[in-house]
């Protein structure tokens, strides 16, 4: 069953809509290109968590409103902006709340697009590296700015980027703090592609809409928990052990017995098994995501 409101819920700077299975999260203070804020973060969670527990969502894409991804964090505040000190926080050591959202998406039990629609910079860019795919419009550009700043990349990702790109990509990246173009970063491989702008979310929506109707929801949680927690593995034993238990669960599937006959009798697959039912447990030593 779907969660209740995703058409009516009113968020003060994203927007969530659901069509066909696929949630469109847009990042949406257009006047300040995106710019990254507290609350920003928060509803990024919320949408996030609500995406969990919803079997209606089977894929999530992300993007911005007007023409920009996200500008990184709103520097409103000057030289304050990154002491926690003078924004008032309490705990000794706060958390960065990009790592807060990228370790979000990181668990989440559904697949997402990045569709980078503009400028793409600071946590803008390592918001995206989480998430499974990223398409980009020609004219977008993208930086990991932070040297350039005075402060260090965030958002976890020191793990992310040199898995993604490699660790001499992502050095030169990283120390020169430059801003380059979406060519660059397909030629890189942060992107899976570009597109003219107006075309740019057709694309991602039809990547999605393949998942949907293709994939059963729960194989690809499944998959997806695999593939990205066996980049940390130290053996590949410990993706064998993970594989095994994993096939063995889901051989057993309903889902096993209709995605082999919807394809022998030559039609579309109709699969019954949801995400919110829980994955099996195929790696004890995996610590499992909490979620509101």
């Amino acid at each position: 069953m779907a969660a209740p409101g995703w058409g009516s819920e009113r968020f003060e700077q994203i927007t969530a809509e659901l069509a066909e299975r696929v949630l469109t999260i847009t990042l949406n203070r257009p006047e300040r290109l995106n710019a990254w804020t507290p609350t920003m973060a928060r509803e990024l969670m919320q949408a996030f968590d609500r995406a969990h527990a919803d079997d209606e969502v089977g894929a999530i894409i992300v993007t911005g409103a007007g023409r920009g991804f996200c500008a990184g964090a709103d520097l409103a505040a000057g030289g304050e902006t990154f002491d926690w000190r003078k924004r008032g926080e309490r705990a000794e050591q706060p958390e960065d709340n990009g790592g807060q959202f990228t370790l979000r998406v990181f668990n989440s039990l559904k697949p997402v697009i990045a569709a980078i629609n503009g400028p793409a910079v600071g946590v803008g860019a390592t918001m995206t590296l989480p998430m499974d795919v990223r398409l980009a419009a020609e004219e977008a550009r993208i930086g990991f700015v932070f040297a350039r700043r005075g402060i260090v990349p965030e958002a976890s990702s020191s793990w992310f980027l040199p898995r993604v790109v490699g660790i001499s990509r992502a050095m030169e990246w990283v120390a020169t703090g430059r801003v380059f173009s979406a060519e660059e970063a397909l030629h890189g491989g942060l992107v899976r592609s570009l597109h003219p702008a107006g075309e740019l979310l057709g694309a991602a929506r039809e990547l999605a809409r393949e998942i949907v109707e293709n994939a059963a929801p729960v194989s690809v949680a499944l998959a997806r928990r695999m593939l990205w927690r066996m980049l940390g593995a130290e053996h590949p034993m410990v993706a064998h052990r993970a594989d095994s238990r994993a096939m063995f669960h889901r051989g057993q599937s309903a889902d096993a017995v209709e995605g082999v006959t919807s394809f022998l009798e030559k039609r579309p697959p109709h699969f019954g098994d949801r995400v919110s039912d829980g994955l099996p447990d195929i790696q004890p030593d995996w610590v499992e995501p909490e979620f509101r």
